[in-house]
């Protein structure tokens, strides 16, 4: 590697413990860094393809394994700041090293002598006398190389390298144009008469949203959801959250140079290609591959036998609206940006409280004390915040993660703060992986240093951010994700933490959030933000009461964006993927009261790369598993049962990808679930076993 014209900060870690130096480090840095990181793996993967030894596990998949760590480092720190605080100058890298990326990984997956030394372990696997983690991990090698064209004859390699590649730009670009919509649009309101029924909370919340545009009076609706999602609650004005709705929802599809439409259509005919090529009969097939749904026949079995019963729930919702609308006089149809608003009158009739009543209970600083606190009851971690240590914002707080006898565990970065240079949405990703394999730097493995991202709205100087249910579920959800990362207990890096199959590892997350609405948690931390009192027994009985309320509404916006997904990549790709949005819509009998929670030109899970293409609806697969894992804690008579999270620990959030996760899940639990106690959860009616051994 080039040190002369590289920042040592990109790749040696000096700050808190080890965390990055980020003040150190500027945007003009990554050029150089990404060249000499990509130049000094490549050195190393041709060092062990050619190794003179006969491969055994150590020669070459553990120095698989550690290769690339400077690679590693640069990339966490790029894709961290393009996420989370981009700029200009960083997108026009980010287009540039997508591509540059796909296809240096590209050659290390075609490089046969590499492939050669892997295929004779994968064969001999039996003879090499190995743990059950390494056999996880060899296969994990295996797997890869053959679905990264290892055994294609050497013209469909150089296709598919080819297909890779412009597959990195085009997801670069998507996700790109709908951050330029969302900072692209703004609704400024000046007028009293805009601001009918608008809570205190959300006027702060438009106020500084307003003076982070560059705007010193006014209130500004913005396109991040913590704006929009309570002004389409609570504002009266019907015109405006029609407005507001309208762009929501075009985000990607306003034509132009931010033109989403013909990226998706590209994207489809080169993924379609993509899994010919690689002998699968469509992407999908190709990507249930490797998950516990493992054929699209199944993954469409459970959402389509959800889709009936949450449709039906939806429209007797959607009447009950309409008759609120009838009260008022009005005469028009229940649309999209009249189902929030008449939603929570809905609710405040029937259970007797509003969203703007619990919002100054849920204080952003108690929904982070309450997931430290839950932490610390099931699994004996404790969170300490450390000041004055340099984040890649200021508003990123940074934590110390201890375990019972006070030994670090891991770092812990927080960014929950919605700014225009941040997508929206919230994810949990890492700067560095828990293992334990030394590295050439000296280091015997390393800790893990995980951070989350959100989007809350930033109040106003001196108030508190105060939180909607949702957002406190968003909060425990990414911890849950942070904690997987955090509790990991293995050997090898490529099976650390997160690293499971896609349809499992959203269960720690969804998991994590029962313990939100467990009555001992909410008494503790759902506190007044100005008179400290807790919630009254009488709100929160409320609270649990309506945990079902509006669930047709949520399923029908999910379970219909998940249906268009699996038809995407199971159909042949066509000329318009709106058109086939539209199809798929229209088959369904999708309520015109509702669109899809992600419509196809900002669908970022499935566009903006492919890590959940083919793989949204692996959210409510998960969601089977984690309402049953709960259920386990709820037999017990304790939501806090040292047995059950002493299991849960050991089987679900500490082994990664360590062993497969039907084995670790029915370790657990003694079985597979089935979706019964997901569809009790949220109020629709039982199904049949859709989850059995064979899932």
């Amino acid at each position: 590697m080039d040190h002369l014209s590289l920042n040592p900060a990109l790749v040696k870690w000096r700050g808190h413990h080890g965390l990055p130096q980020f003040d150190q480090v500027k945007d003009e840095d990554f050029a150089t860094g990404f060249e000499a990181a990509l130049a000094a793996h490549e050195a190393e993967i041709d060092a062990i393809a050619d190794h003179p030894d006969e491969p055994s596990f150590d020669n070459t998949v553990v120095a698989m394994e550690v290769a690339g760590d400077e690679l590693s480092r640069v990339s966490a720190l790029f894709w961290n700041k393009a996420g989370a605080h981009t700029n200009e100058n960083i997108q026009a890298l980010e287009r540039e090293i997508a591509p540059k990326m796909s296809r240096h990984y590209s050659k290390i997956g075609m490089n046969a002598a590499l492939f050669s030394r892997i295929d004779r372990l994968w064969e001999t696997r039996k003879d090499l006398d190995l743990t059950l983690e390494q056999e996880r991990v060899l296969e994990r090698h295996w797997k890869g190389f053959v679905r990264a064209g290892a055994k294609l004859p050497k013209e469909q390699q150089e296709r598919l390298a080819k297909i890779n590649e412009t597959l990195a730009g085009l997801g670069a670009n998507f996700g790109q144009n709908v951050l330029g919509d969302e900072k692209a649009w703004s609704l400024k309101l000046t007028d009293e008469a805009d601001l009918d029924g608008l809570p205190p909370f959300l006027l702060d919340a438009m106020q500084s949203a307003a003076r982070e545009r560059g705007e010193d009076g006014g209130y500004m609706v913005t396109l991040s959801r913590s704006i929009i999602e309570p002004f389409l609650t609570f504002s009266t004005r019907r015109e405006l959250r029609e407005q507001a709705f309208r762009a929501w929802i075009a985000r990607g599809a306003n034509g132009g140079e931010r033109n989403n439409l013909e990226i998706v259509r590209e994207t489809l005919a080169l993924r379609a290609e993509k899994a010919k090529l690689l002998g699968y009969e469509n992407f999908a097939a190709f990507k249930l591959d490797n998950t516990m749904a493992k054929t699209p026949e199944t993954v469409n079995e459970l959402l389509r036998s959800v889709w009936d019963k949450a449709r039906r729930k939806a429209l007797e919702e959607e009447a009950s609206l309409a008759g609120l609308i009838a009260e008022e006089g009005g005469n028009h149809p229940v649309m999209p940006w009249d189902w929030r608003h008449y939603a929570e009158k809905l609710r405040e009739r029937m259970f007797d409280f509003s969203e703007s009543e619990l919002k100054p209970y849920l204080q952003l600083e108690k929904i982070i004390e309450a997931c430290f606190d839950v932490a610390n009851r099931l699994f004996g971690v404790t969170a300490v915040e450390v000041k004055n240590v340099p984040a890649y914002h200021p508003d990123v707080r940074v934590f110390e993660i201890r375990d019972e006898q006070g030994d670090l565990k891991a770092l812990f970065l927080g960014d929950y703060f919605a700014r225009s240079s941040k997508r929206s949405g919230a994810w949990m990703s890492s700067f560095q992986a828990q293992h334990k394999l030394p590295l050439k730097s000296g280091l015997q493995g390393e800790l893990p240093i995980i951070y989350n991202v959100c989007n809350f709205a930033k109040p106003a100087e001196g108030k508190p951010a105060l939180l909607s249910l949702d957002d406190a579920r968003t909060l425990f959800h990414e911890f849950g994700h942070g904690l997987h990362g955090m509790l990991s207990d293995v050997t090898y890096p490529s099976v650390s933490g997160t690293s499971v199959a896609r349809d499992f590892v959203e269960l720690p997350s969804q998991l994590y959030e029962h313990w939100l609405t467990v009555p001992e948690i909410l008494t503790k931390y759902a506190v007044h933000y100005q008179t400290g009192e807790p919630m009254p027994k009488a709100l929160l009985d409320k609270v649990l009461a309506a945990r079902t309320f509006n669930a047709g509404f949520a399923t029908v916006e999910f379970t219909s964006s998940a249906l268009v997904d699996m038809a995407f990549h199971t159909r042949e790709p066509a000329d318009s993927p709106m058109d086939v949005q539209e199809a798929v819509l229209q088959e369904l009998g999708m309520p015109q009261s509702i669109v899809m929670r992600h419509a196809t030109p900002h669908f970022q899970h499935v566009f903006s790369g492919d890590g959940y293409s083919a793989g949204y609806y692996s959210y409510m697969w998960s969601e089977v598993l984690d309402a049953d894992a709960f259920a386990a804690f709820e037999e017990s008579g304790n939501a806090f049962d040292p047995v059950m999270a002493r299991k849960l620990k050991n089987n679900i959030y500490s082994v990664g990808g360590s062993i497969d996760p039907e084995d670790t899940y029915k370790a657990f639990r003694g079985k597979l679930p089935d979706p019964g106690a997901m569809l009790k959860k949220k109020g629709l009616a039982m199904a049949e076993q859709l989850m059995g051994s064979d899932a």
